[in-house]
């Protein structure tokens, strides 16, 4: 059993616990740790893939045993499912527009949809602001709302997006204004 940890120059840290089928000599882990810095340092961690094993397996003449316990996790890791938070989903129900039962009922949908948030939010890489108003939503279910969305970067690095889902009748330049003021704070400005 080993324990694998993954520091990215973004700050992230992930762990996993690696168990193999075959003993694993400390010479190896040494030298698995050895190739994995040189070989992974600096690289972003969605560019990681299949060569990284190609050369484990054929350069150091490790067995399938050692080679394929650490490509799962390392895919697991990697592939890891993106997080969304929701904060403040109930205020929404306080304005005029989310009386309608059916507008409250598509809202509560949209956001227990997790796939439709993680789209959404990867549209917001496009550019660094992006304000999407009713129908120019390409999904059905955004069509009642207005959606902005901010990249939010860290060093040139894009770490992530911020959204706002609310009323097409919202104050864009105040929200935008907002977003642009956490992003700072987030990147210690």
């Amino acid at each position: 059993m080993l324990m694998a940890v993954i520091l990215t120059d973004t700050g992230i840290i992930k762990e996993t616990i690696i168990k193999f089928d075959e003993d694993i000599t400390e010479e190896q882990v040494n030298t698995l740790n050895f190739i994995f810095n040189n070989k992974l340092k600096g690289k972003p961690i969605d560019e990681i893939d299949r060569p990284l094993e190609e050369y484990i397996f054929s350069e150091m003449n490790y067995s399938l045993n050692v080679i394929k316990p650490i490509m799962q996790q390392l895919d697991k890791v990697i592939n890891e499912e993106a997080k969304v938070y929701l904060e403040g989903t109930n205020k929404v129900f306080e304005l005029p527009e989310f009386k309608s039962l059916e507008v409250a009922k598509n809202f509560v949908n949209l956001i227990d949809t997790k796939q439709v948030m993680l789209d959404l939010l990867n549209t917001g890489f496009a550019k660094d602001i992006n304000v999407y108003i009713g129908d120019e939503n390409e999904n059905e279910q955004l069509k009642d709302f207005s959606i902005i969305t901010f990249k939010h970067r860290y060093q040139d690095k894009d770490l992530g997006t911020i959204g706002i889902i609310g009323p097409k009748r919202m104050d864009y330049s105040k929200v935008i204004s907002v977003m642009k003021y956490i992003s700072k704070k987030l990147n210690g400005q």
